[in-house]
């Protein structure tokens, strides 16, 4: 490796990918758990690299490139997050009269992250989460309610399983910051418990999507909600509009279908946070126009979570085009 280095701080960039794009995966991974945004996750680690590049000379090799790596990501994802606070920003709403929620949550700026993007990371033996629920909604949804400095120590020590000493340094705290830091943190995603999902791609989890797919497109209220957990939530990030139970979702379900009158959705298949999901398209005669994304989240044979990203943007990253024609054959990566 000293001599990859030498020649990346004698400006090779062949080098410095050598060092780098190993780690470039989990990095953008990293980024996203802490700040809920794809773009901005890709933002943050096209930093962490500038920066990496032009503070090679101060990099003493005390710590491996990738924890040095691993600092550098978290304090530009925490400034992004200082500098995101001072921005007023308006949640979207649905385009007809909603029904009245079961509650308004905290406004939270979510979008989805593409399975084919996800990395394996080993984590340290200091980690107290599976790699499996770190990567869902739920957990994800979780983090974000966390304030800035709770965030960033939580992942870097349950998550990835740095010591606290490690994380200290990262974030040029004191060891008991950290260790106050997490433990507040830890106290906060206490009443979240992971679902007991199936097993991802297996014959329960194809077989609740295609029923889901079924259903969803032929506007069918009570066949989706007979899918449905008692306790399950719609929720439509970033709205603050979010519904729980069966009566709850399906009068959503059912004044949604309304609003589309003849129209009707078609959807395509794909996988988000590791979790079953469908890009929406919306019928215009024989075109078909991007209507966002769905996640499920799913409890044994049932779905405890329906996640609906109204923001068409975000389909480009799951390989779904903004419109399909009726002759269109695509093929997702799944």
């Amino acid at each position: 490796m000293d001599t990859v280095l030498a020649r990346a701080r004698a400006g090779d960039d062949q080098a410095f990918g050598e060092l780098t794009d190993p780690y470039v995966r989990e990095l953008q991974l990293h980024c996203y758990r802490i700040l809920g945004s794809v773009q901005d996750a890709e933002d943050m680690l096209q930093e962490t690299l500038l920066a990496a590049w032009r503070g090679l000379a101060d990099y003493e090799g005390r710590a491996s490139m990738r924890t040095w790596l691993y600092r550098i990501a978290t304090n530009r994802c925490l400034n992004a997050l200082r500098a995101s606070g001072r921005r007023a920003r308006t949640a979207p709403e649905p385009p007809f009269t909603p029904p009245e929620p079961t509650r308004r949550a905290e406004l939270i700026w979510l979008e989805p992250y593409p399975d084919a993007d996800l990395p394996d990371v080993v984590a340290g033996p200091d980690a107290r989460y599976e790699a499996r629920e770190t990567i869902a909604l739920a957990f994800i949804t979780a983090i974000q309610r966390l304030p800035p400095r709770q965030r960033a120590v939580l992942v870097l020590r349950d998550v990835l399983g740095f010591r606290s000493a490690e994380a200290a340094d990262m974030l040029d705290v004191s060891e008991a910051s950290v260790n106050s830091a997490l433990q507040r943190a830890r106290g906060s995603m206490a009443g979240l418990s992971p679902d007991a999902a199936p097993l991802p791609r297996s014959a329960v989890e194809r077989d609740l999507a295609e029923r889901f797919a079924a259903a969803y497109t032929s506007d069918d209220v009570p066949g989706l909600v007979a899918l449905l957990t008692d306790d399950a939530w719609l929720t439509m990030p970033p709205s603050e509009l979010e519904y729980q139970g069966i009566a709850a979702v399906a009068e959503f379900l059912a004044i949604s279908a309304r609003w589309r009158a003849e129209r009707r959705l078609m959807v395509v298949p794909t996988r988000a946070n590791g979790q079953p999901a469908f890009g929406v398209y919306l019928t215009d005669g024989d075109v078909h126009r991007a209507h966002g994304l769905a996640v499920l989240t799913l409890r044994g044979d049932r779905i405890s979570a329906v996640t609906r990203f109204v923001d068409t943007a975000v389909m480009s990253r799951f390989g779904l085009p903004r419109m399909l024609y009726q002759n269109d054959l695509l093929s997702p990566d799944q």
